[in-house]
This record gives structure tokens, C-alpha cells and sequence, in this order.
């Protein structure tokens, strides 16, 4: 599975595609797509997010399930979806 995020252009804070093609700030609310469908969602979104002017660095990335629960496949990814590591009373782990 994959997820799609960006950082949206406004403020920097890191989005995720969720259902519909609504922008959320919760990895938790992020829709998941199918490698094979991931794609044409991936330039789909892009184009939107352009033309929008809402987001930069929009990119699809891999998602695994760990103990049922779908988590981002590498580190730089899971830093992404919670915030700082230097303090963690900062970012979206502090909620």
C-alpha cells in the first residue's frame, strides 16, 4: 500500500491524501492506495495541488502494516507523520 503526502504551501505543515482527495494533517486519516493504483492518484494530485496552489513535494511513499495498524514503511517517513525528534512536546506527536 501507499500513502501520498506533500507539505502544504501556506504554512509547511505536513499533509496526507485522504478520502475524497481531502487534504488531512493526521497519517491516520490518510487514504491508502494499491501500488498500482498509487500512480495515477500521485498525478492526479499533483496536478490539483498545483493548480490549487496548495502543496510542494508531493510524492507517494509505502505503507506496512505493524500489529494491524498501517505505518509508514521507512524512518524519514515516520518523523514526517509526527514532528520533531529534539522535543517531543512540539509537532503532531505533542497532541
Amino acid at each position: 500500500m501507499k500513502a501520498i503526502t506533500a507539505n502544504r504551501l501556506r504554512d509547511g505543515e505536513v499533509v496526507f491524501l485522504g478520502e475524497g482527495g481531502v487534504w488531512v494533517e493526521s497519517f491516520a486519516e490518510a487514504a491508502l492506495f494499491p501500488r498500482a493504483e498509487a500512480d495515477g492518484v500521485l498525478a492526479a494530485a499533483k496536478e490539483k495541488a498545483e493548480r490549487e496552489q496548495f502543496g510542494v513535494d508531493i510524492y507517494a511513499f509505502e505503507v506496512v502494516e505493524q500489529d494491524g495498524v498501517p505505518v509508514p514503511a521507512t524512518m524519514r517517513e515516520r518523523i514526517r507523520t509526527a514532528g520533531p525528534t529534539v522535543r517531543l512536546d512540539l509537532g503532531k506527536q505533542a497532541a
